[in-house]
């Protein structure tokens, strides 16, 4: 099996086939959540020989990377993923300096807040802080939402020209999800004008989130939210809730560690 393809990463150097493969089954397997695959439509799926499919898997399994079943028919993420994620948010300074300014915004409001980071046309979950009026059964922390769909992701796509946006159309969480390009750019010209994004249920039924980028790069890559449901959004409460964020975006803007002191300046 040749160790290389023809294509070239962006620094012209040769993809190694058998890592990107690897990456395509975890990523795969990642986000299929609590839904275990075949040995097939793992194959089918990432078009790979049903036998170099088994070696990978059963190599990935002897290192805790993939799970299986008792009957060895069902494979999901392994739990060497969970400590490789733990680790990335443990060693990330800013993830470490937002956190005490998540635990003052829900104080402050009673609502859930979260910190995501853009990754292409997704936002992954770093940090959230649950109200105690609305707790979730599930954490989002580790978790992706596709940019398009919330608040988070809308506050960092204005960051950016909208010539970089696909063409669509856009996957819909919910009805009132933005699915064609149009939409979408015309929502972050608002976005842009206003100085932060409001999702008004269009990740979540139910819940109006309210973004803002944080302005330490440029393009900025990281953003915080609020979360409230519906039923307590009251017109008072809205203009509370940008109030506070406002003021800590701005203490993290001011706080938040860079390439100085040691730090690394990651790509």
């Amino acid at each position: 099996m040749s160790e290389t393809r023809g294509s070239e990463t962006g620094g012209g150097v040769r993809v190694v086939k058998s890592a990107a493969r690897t990456v395509d089954l975890l990523e795969l397997l990642a986000a299929r959540g609590d839904r275990p695959a075949r040995l097939q439509e793992l194959a089918d799926e990432l078009r790979v020989p049903r036998s170099s499919m088994y070696a990978l898997l059963q190599t990935l399994i002897g290192r805790g990377w993939v799970r299986t079943d008792t009957t060895g028919s069902l494979y999901g993420i392994g739990i060497r993923a969970l400590l490789t994620g733990t680790s990335y948010l443990d060693s990330d300074p800013r993830v470490r300096t937002v956190r005490p300014y998540l635990d003052e915004a829900s104080d402050a409001l009673g609502e859930t807040v979260h910190l995501a980071r853009l990754d292409g046309m997704d936002v992954a979950y770093l940090a959230t802080r649950e109200s105690h009026e609305y707790l979730r059964t599930i954490s989002r922390v580790g978790r992706r939402l596709p940019a398009h769909a919330g608040a988070l992701g809308k506050a960092l796509l204005a960051e950016r020209p909208d010539v970089g946006l696909p063409e669509g159309p856009y996957q819909a969480l919910t009805p009132r999800t933005h699915t064609t390009r149009a939409a979408l750019a015309a929502d972050l010209a608002t976005v842009r004008a206003r100085g932060y994004a409001v999702d008004r249920e269009e990740g979540v039924p139910g819940i109006i989130g309210f973004g803002f980028a944080l302005r330490t790069d440029t393009p900025a890559t990281d953003a915080i939210s609020c979360s409230v449901p519906v039923a307590r959004l009251t017109p008072e409460h809205g203009e509370r809730i940008v109030t506070v964020m406002r003021e800590i975006r701005t203490k993290i803007e001011e706080t938040t560690p860079g390439a100085a002191g040691g730090a690394p300046a990651w790509r």
